[in-house]
């Protein structure tokens, strides 16, 4: 139940960041909305590609010198891609996947830092729950087959490892001139037309455009893994496809930490009380509400700051 709850909140928060994203009176200005400052002053273009797997893209979602920053970064790293093996969660090589790629650590300097702050922002799901920074490189017909983000094994999905993937930001570096498209074979949408290679053509594509970032949920909103988000890397016939992907678990990585937000009388349980108190979820799941967030719902009276309830 709480889980489910947890993956509902996100998604309703998502989705009003994206709209207050572009919104050039609530980015950058101190605003306050639900219960952060909007620090962050993207005001990007967000355009809805489908429902079916939930995707998005954001337009000149990086700058072209962060982008130019990370390649840079990156480029002396670079070692050849792995994937997960379903079975043990160990990462593994495969011919299904032909890149070249590296890992940045969260915060890794500045740059990242702003980025990924970025991504937080936009997702409204915080920076704990993130892994680090992947960046992948593909040349010369190099592919990646469709596969799911969702882990299928049980150690990688484990609490303590923040539990499955809920959703993917994947940012492209630079643009594509042929080929290397993001496509998902089984969204509700498809593209058609010359200007699409092949395998794009299978079903909804995203062209790799510098600076732009695809957003889609691995996760349905109940929490059950979505089928439709299988996705892949198109072959990249000509040019160079450089890429930054964002994994974002449902939990802390690491696990949930014991939290007493408030007094030893009256205190909340999780740290995002305060904000599903605000989406009405006091009297939608009143159940979990009262047990873990009686402060936020207004529960308790002994030991309350004025105020603070």
């Amino acid at each position: 139940m709480a889980f489910r709850s947890q993956l509902g909140f996100a998604l309703i928060a998502s989705l009003l960041s994206l709209a207050l994203a572009s919104n050039p009176l609530a980015a950058g200005t101190g605003h306050t909305v639900g219960f952060g400052e909007l620090k962050e002053e993207w005001r990007g273009e967000v355009i809805h590609l489908s429902w079916s797997p939930r995707a998005f893209l954001l337009k000149g979602f990086l700058s072209d010198e962060e982008c130019d920053h990370i390649v840079s970064k990156a480029e002396p790293k670079m070692v050849k891609s792995s994937v997960v093996d379903n079975e043990t969660g160990k990462s593994v090589d495969s011919d299904i996947r032909t890149s070249t790629g590296t890992w940045f650590a969260k915060g890794e300097d500045e740059v990242i830092a702003r980025v990924e702050k970025r991504v937080a922002q936009v997702t409204m799901i915080p920076l704990e729950n993130h892994e680090g920074l992947q960046v992948l490189h593909y040349r010369d017909g190099q592919k990646y087959e469709p596969h799911y983000d969702y882990f299928h094994d049980t150690v990688n999905a484990a609490p303590e490892h923040g539990g499955q993937r809920v959703v993917t930001v994947l940012m492209y570096l630079t643009t594509v001139e042929e080929g290397g498209e993001t496509v998902l074979p089984h969204a509700d949408q498809k593209v058609t037309g010359p200007e699409w290679s092949e395998c794009a053509q299978r079903g909804l594509s995203v062209k790799a455009v510098k600076g732009d970032a695809l957003m889609f949920y691995s996760l349905k909103p109940d929490g059950s893994n979505d089928p439709a988000s299988l996705h892949g890397s198109c072959p990249t016939v000509r040019g160079d496809k450089w890429s930054a992907t964002k994994w974002i678990h449902v939990g802390p990585i690491g696990g949930l930490k014991k939290l007493n937000l408030g007094t030893p009388e009256c205190h909340d349980e999780n740290e995002q009380c305060q904000e599903w108190a605000f989406f009405g979820e006091c009297t939608k799941n009143p159940g979990y509400m009262k047990e873990n967030c009686p402060r936020s719902c207004k529960h308790c009276t002994i030991g309350v700051p004025a105020g603070a309830a």
